[in-house]
């Protein structure tokens, strides 16, 4: 028997027993609904249960949730009706240890061979040591076989400023057949590291996910929080979190515009892009007091030190779109974007990509426009491109980054020269005790794509469960996808476009 729950954070939360499941999921699918997040959670009093976050059309957000005996914990899997079903599942096994019946790939994913088979590490009586096997340097991946494919290993240590990954080639010549990405070489325990804490104390946290995207994943933990407590953010702040969320998608696709090209080798619109990145990160740290716009966002509000600078931002815009004319103006840059590393609307729909990787293959993914908190008005626009190659994706950021200037002046307008309140404006305090047992589920879109947070409150208003989901573990898997017939020389560009986070990804 299924019993709906209308929570009040809007969601429709619905339980039901293991089998309804595939037949529930299929329906909402069908339905035009996107699968967001798949959390389990060890309640050390009631046990396990599993719920499955969806996204669906007009802002509608349901969840199912699934409760598992704890003597054989095992859901039946949804791999075969969802890929991206899959790969939550087998995150679930490696950390939970909740089985993925039916699943046809049940590998391990989170958790790499040298890990304990049997220490699941968000289980409630987890050991906090693990005791490891020697590692053996294994990497279980599917061999290309054939006269004249060789393989290139490169990572997971890379040159320069780059988090640990290891991506293995099959090549012909200097062609990719295939490639093989292996990520989760850093575990931080982030969410195990929210357990127990005060809401207003999960801030600080959920601001060192991704570092460059402390706005968005500590704006979907505050949305989360706010959403289980009840509490209602005034028309004010919630502008002024808009306003935070443009300028850090503003200052990394800046950054990132000068990468791309910085990798065909025209380094003079790379140094000019870091430039302009520098004065965007000055200007951020005189309104929240740290470069990467840490301390904006609290539970229940957001808060500025200083009025918003739109002249210089309006000016940095400026010279960005002038960077951009500068390198498509130049017939090697062309070259190299242009056809490289496509990534089909098909192949990207079936993977539930998102973000700006999503929007250069056409798909149209933006939960500033599918899930909004605030009005942006006529300002926002959606940018998409249909090519699906590096010089998609390379002109999604470039135009992107102008919707966000000017999404930022009109923002700054609005708000006049109020700061926000940094507090909630009613609701129960966070971290109250007597709060109870709650849910909140949030869905931001980030810079790099829709972050997903979602929070679960114990009967004292602390943090029982968080879990979080950054785009880039709906993103990653399409890289190999786009690399295929792609040259080895164009790996590091390719990769660049698609720029997804290896501390988001790996938690």
């Amino acid at each position: 028997m299924t019993v709906v729950h209308h929570r009040g954070d809007g969601v429709v939360e619905r339980h039901m027993a293991p089998e309804g499941l595939t037949d529930a999921v299929t329906e909402l699918l069908a339905a035009g609904h996107r699968l967001a997040l798949v959390a389990g959670h060890d309640d050390a009093e009631r046990g396990f249960h599993v719920a499955y976050a969806f996204a669906g059309p007009g802002g509608a957000r349901t969840e199912l949730v699934v409760r598992v005996p704890r003597g054989t914990p095992a859901v039946p899997s949804l791999a075969a009706i969802s890929f991206p079903a899959g790969r939550f599942e087998r995150a679930m096994h490696d950390t939970l240890g909740i089985v993925p019946t039916g699943h046809p790939r049940p590998r391990r994913l989170v958790l790499h061979d040298h890990w304990p088979a049997d220490w699941f590490p968000m289980r409630a009586d987890a050991s906090p040591e693990a005791r490891f096997r020697p590692d053996q340097g294994t990497f279980s991946f599917v061999p290309v076989e054939g006269q004249g494919v060789y393989e290139i290993p490169v990572g997971p240590v890379h040159a320069g400023m780059i988090e640990p990954g290891h991506f293995r080639f099959s090549v012909v010549g200097e062609t990719i057949v295939r490639m093989k990405a292996r990520l989760w070489f850093v575990h931080r325990g982030m969410e195990k590291l929210f357990e127990g804490r005060a809401p207003a104390d999960g801030i600080a946290l959920a601001e060192r996910i991704s570092g460059d995207t402390a706005v968005g994943h500590g704006l979907a933990f505050a949305m989360a929080v706010e959403g289980a407590l009840g509490l209602e953010v005034s028309e004010e702040d919630r502008l002024v979190r808009a306003l935070l969320l443009e300028l850090e998608r503003l200052h990394n696709h800046v950054t990132d515009l000068g990468a791309m090209a910085n990798d065909v080798g025209f380094g003079v619109v790379n140094a000019h892009a870091q430039r302009l990145r520098e004065t965007l990160l000055r200007h951020h740290a005189r309104l929240t007091g740290h470069r990467l716009l840490r301390g904006g966002i609290t539970v229940g509000g957001a808060v500025l030190r200083a009025p918003v600078d739109t002249e210089l931002v309006g000016r940095v815009a400026a010279e960005v779109a002038e960077l951009v004319d500068v390198a498509l103006g130049n017939a090697v840059v062309v070259d190299r974007f242009t056809g490289t590393a496509v990534l089909t609307r098909e192949a990207a729909q079936n993977m539930g990509v998102l973000g700006y990787v999503a929007r250069a293959s056409g798909l149209a993914h933006d939960a500033r426009l599918d899930h909004p908190f605030v009005d942006l008005g006529p300002e926002l626009r959606v940018v998409t491109r249909d090519e699906g190659d590096v010089m998609a994706r390379f002109a999604v950021r470039a135009e992107e980054a102008a919707v966000s200037a000017r999404l930022v002046a009109d923002l700054a307008g609005r708000l006049g020269t109020s700061p926000g309140s940094g507090t909630a404006r009613s609701g129960p305090a966070p971290g109250d005790a007597g709060a109870g047992v709650a849910a909140g589920l949030s869905l931001v879109e980030a810079w790099r794509g829709t972050a997903c947070h979602r929070v679960e409150l114990d009967g004292a208003g602390r943090l029982a469960r968080v879990a979080v989901v950054d785009p880039s573990f709906f993103t990653w898997p399409a890289l190999p996808v786009a690399l295929a017939d792609t040259i080895v020389p164009d790996f590091p560009l390719a990769n660049k476009s698609f720029n997804q986070s290896y501390a988001g990804n790996d938690l």
